[in-house]
């Protein structure tokens, strides 16, 4: 069984093993990492070797930091970094350049069949009709895009929304309210098999999946780090964040919405919850919360988007794609069914 992990930020970490019994055997240990001293790496592999083959990354890890003792170097990784190599070993997970990955980039769409998109798409790549895939989008209108199980009243002023001509729809993942204007924001999606984070928490599995954008980030000059659970960050401030759901027939749709521009002062107007979030930090100004691309790079939009877009093609390859008929069908008819009505928008009053 072989599996790999990229540490967000850090080096990549090799398990190749063999299950027996129930139990490890010949377990070997690799990587880009640095290790000191060098036997370290033997007495790593003969700590994992007779371990339960359905132990927890938790028991992993502590086998390994116990066994290595003081005075070890590591650079690059962690005894927990090895222990999710071991478990994707064996939970078969597969590497990004084990897909053919697909991309999507087409003209501005309405907010209610962007959602309604994320959700088709996801489930074609779920039922084997489409490869996987990374979306970009672009927006047609003003919009606020509330999190599957967020308060309508608690998180929109709705005088404020129509007061700006700002459209409120309701995502099918978790997390938080994201603010969006044509032209101000970067969004993607990438639509995965659950295959790709087999072997991951859920939190790590956001730092995985948005790992190539952080290195297109800093290829930028910008300090971008990943902040748990969802949060893209800099010394600057905040640069994105980051939502998931799960859906049946092993897919994972994984969202970014990244701001570049973002007109702060209308976005406070709108969300409630900005509104108490600057408030309880004591800041004054909300240009100090999102910090966009647009200042820290210099470049304009569409050239951040091309950087980041290259950044994914030139790791694990991708091949440009289209929206076709039946999948644009379907998406305007759950429009009509869910994403449009005020039934799912209104579904946590």
């Amino acid at each position: 069984m072989h599996g790999e992990f990229k540490v967000p930020g850090g080096k990549l970490v090799v398990a190749d093993l063999e299950v027996a019994d129930g139990v490890l055997r010949h377990v070997r240990i690799s990587g880009d990492f640095f290790l000191e001293p060098d036997h370290a790496l033997e007495r790593i592999d003969a700590a994992l070797t007779g371990l339960a083959a359905d132990s927890p990354a938790a028991v992993l890890a502590a086998r390994v930091t116990a066994a290595l003792g003081d005075g070890v170097v590591m650079l690059g990784f962690s005894a927990e970094a090895v222990a999710v190599a071991v478990r994707r070993a064996l939970a078969g997970a597969t590497s990004w350049t084990d897909h053919d990955w697909h991309f999507l980039h087409e003209g501005p769409q309405e907010p209610a069949l962007q959602m309604a998109l994320d959700q088709v798409l996801a489930e074609q790549v779920g039922a084997g009709e489409r490869p996987p895939t990374l979306r970009v989008w672009e927006w047609a209108s003003n919009a606020v895009i509330i999190g599957s199980f967020q308060s309508l009243r608690n998180e929109v002023d709705l005088d404020g929304a129509a007061r700006h001509s700002v459209s409120v729809v309701r995502r099918i993942s978790g997390g938080g309210a994201m603010f969006v204007e044509p032209g101000n924001t970067i969004t993607y999606s990438l639509y995965v098999p659950e295959s790709l984070v087999s072997g991951l928490s859920f939190v790590d599995s956001y730092a995985f999946l948005d790992e190539w954008v952080v290195a297109a980030l800093r290829d930028l000059g910008i300090e971008a780090t990943y902040q748990p659970i969802n949060d893209i960050t800099s010394p600057a401030g905040k640069i994105a964040g980051a939502a998931q759901k799960r859906l049946a027939g092993g897919v994972v749709l994984h969202h970014v919405t990244m701001a570049y521009d973002i007109d702060a002062s209308k976005m406070l107007e709108v969300l409630r919850i900005g509104r108490e979030k600057l408030s309880g930090k004591g800041t004054k100004s909300a240009n100090k919360r999102v910090d966009p691309l647009r200042s820290q790079t210099g470049l304009a939009r569409a050239d951040v988007i091309d950087r980041m877009v290259s950044t994914f093609r030139s790791r694990y390859g991708l091949t440009d794609d289209a929206l076709d008929d039946k999948t644009l069908r379907l998406a305007a008819d759950l429009v009509e069914s869910k994403f449009g009505t005020q039934e799912w928008l209104a579904r946590v009053p």
